[in-house]
């Protein structure tokens, strides 16, 4: 099957634009530096020829382009000057991303990212194809999964979706005050200051040392405003359904995101809270499958399986999950001595920062710069954040799962089932083998165990952590044996290591 004839158009034009304006700027350039005959009629040729070149080039690709979803494959084949063909096993597919911006929305067309284990990247993209078409492989790559082969009538799926949560007008407005997208504060800022006719030397002037002046509040409010728009706009119309093992959610409402996340090979899920969701009671709930975390992928942040709910109903839904039904865990701290470390860490950060200021002071003399000893006032503060960061970590190790927990500032909690873990790995930084500490990182198959996001244990006795690495491979050798025992099939294998 071929690509959407509009894909053409919303390909051949910006490569187009992208290669007339290289060339634009390479003849620019060199005319800069060197003398060119009849400059202006080069200066076109190289536009208009990067335009066409870049026009024949999606052309070439939407003609050699295509793709068939057999009964046990997706096979794609594509390339230009080189044929390049994929046959995607079906059963290595984990999740079938649609979005539609704007245009193809208008259009009825829309981008399908095929997502497999192995790897959080992009396997395959489909720009663009139909929306029903892109409806139709999400439904018929769920149903081979399944072992199904025969088509069922149109929306015939849907109908059986069975709507789990939908994010209220009242939660969507709390989401986008209490979580902003801090991402978007910088475009934000070079059009608010303009607009609200601003000017930065004189924004500091009104500030002063320690003050916030009226033009400062104003920004900050704006800012605060239009950050939270952005968050509100990208969960808009939330809705998670569970269509046969699959959880199915729409969002968006500039962009639209439609994923699945596959029940069976969901790893672990984070329950987020930052310090005003906590404060209100509030929570998220993130899930992250083998191999690729949807939030990571194109669609941005789709994660989300719940982005804003009371915490008890957040609890409640992630216990609901098959294999995550876990009690209150009591959690274990790192021991005092950690405590110690992040102060020392905290003071030594505001003492640099400082040192530079008052070195950048006496070499440039900007009259700012005269404040130089007011981040030295964060020294105040030291005891209060080593303590908040020692009191929000933890682990707890219960006969089924591992729970992790970790942050101030946006604390999460993670909890991976024991018999999806994959690696159990010890580790010890010069600075924390100096306090005899070590961190426990907790990997699954998925490609959040890589990160600092995934499940870890961090600033534990070293004793302490060998006891919880042992513990958790001797738990998954448990919970291996029982799920074997009642005639289920893994390929989970376990590894553990001390470095």
């Amino acid at each position: 099957m071929k690509l959407h004839p509009l894909s053409l158009a919303l390909r051949a034009l910006p490569r187009g634009v992208q290669i007339g304006s290289f060339g634009f700027f390479v003849v620019s350039i060199a005319s800069s530096l060197v003398s060119i005959p009849g400059f202006f009629p080069v200066l076109v040729a190289a536009t208009v020829g990067g335009f066409l070149v870049g026009v024949g080039y999606e052309t070439l690709y939407y003609r050699r382009f295509a793709y068939d979803l057999t009964t046990d494959t997706l096979d794609i084949g594509s390339g230009v000057f080189s044929r390049r063909e994929r046959e995607i096993p079906i059963r290595r597919i984990q999740n079938v991303d649609i979005s539609r911006g704007i245009i193809q929305r208008a259009l009825a067309i829309a981008a399908v990212g095929i997502e497999t284990a192995g790897g959080g990247e992009t396997e395959a993209s489909l720009r663009y194809v139909s929306y029903e078409e892109a409806k139709r492989l999400q439904r018929g790559i769920q149903r081979r999964k399944r072992g199904e082969t025969d088509e069922p009538a149109t929306g015939e799926r849907d109908e059986q979706a069975e709507l789990l949560f939908e994010l209220t007008p009242r939660n969507l407005v709390i989401l986008g005050l209490v979580a902003p997208d801090l991402r978007a504060l910088l475009p934000v800022l070079f059009f608010a200051v303009p607009t609200l006719g601003i000017s930065i030397p004189d924004l500091l002037a009104e500030s002063g040392a320690v003050s916030v002046g009226p033009q400062g509040a104003a920004l900050a409010l704006v800012s605060w405003a239009a950050t939270a728009a952005v968050t509100a706009a990208r969960y808009y119309d939330f809705r998670l359904t569970r269509s046969g093992d699959e959880l199915r959610y729409e969002r968006g409402l500039l962009s639209r995101y439609d994923g699945s996340i596959p029940l069976d090979k969901v790893q672990q899920i984070d329950i987020r809270e930052n310090v005003l969701m906590r404060r209100l009671g509030y929570g998220s709930l993130a899930v992250e499958t083998a191999g690729y975390t949807p939030g990571e992928g194109p669609s941005g942040g789709s994660e989300a399986a719940i982005p804003l709910a009371e915490r008890g109903r957040v609890l409640a839904f992630a216990r609901s999950l098959d294999g995550f039904d876990f009690g209150e865990p009591e959690f274990s701290r790192p021991p005092r001595r950690a405590r110690r470390r992040y102060a020392v860490r905290y003071a030594l950060a505001i003492a640099f920062i400082g040192a530079m200021l008052f070195a950048a002071n006496a070499t440039i003399g900007i009259p700012l710069l005269r404040f130089w000893y007011l981040p030295l006032a964060g020294l105040l503060f030291v005891p209060f954040a080593a303590h908040y960061k020692w009191r929000n970590r933890g682990y707890a190790a219960g006969a089924e799962h591992v729970l992790t927990r970790n942050g101030f500032w946006r604390r999460s909690t993670a909890v991976v089932p024991a018999y999806r873990v994959q690696t159990v790995i010890q580790t010890a930084t010069p600075f924390q083998r100096w306090r005899d500490l070590a961190t426990v990182a907790i990997d699954t198959a998925g490609s959040l165990s890589v990160t600092d996001r995934g499940a870890r244990a961090v600033d534990f006795d070293a004793s302490e952590a060998t006891d919880l690495r042992e513990t958790v491979r001797r738990r998954l050798g448990e919970n291996l044996a029982v799920r074997r025992g009642a005639g289920e099939s893994t390929s989970v294998r376990a590894d553990a290591s001390d470095e």
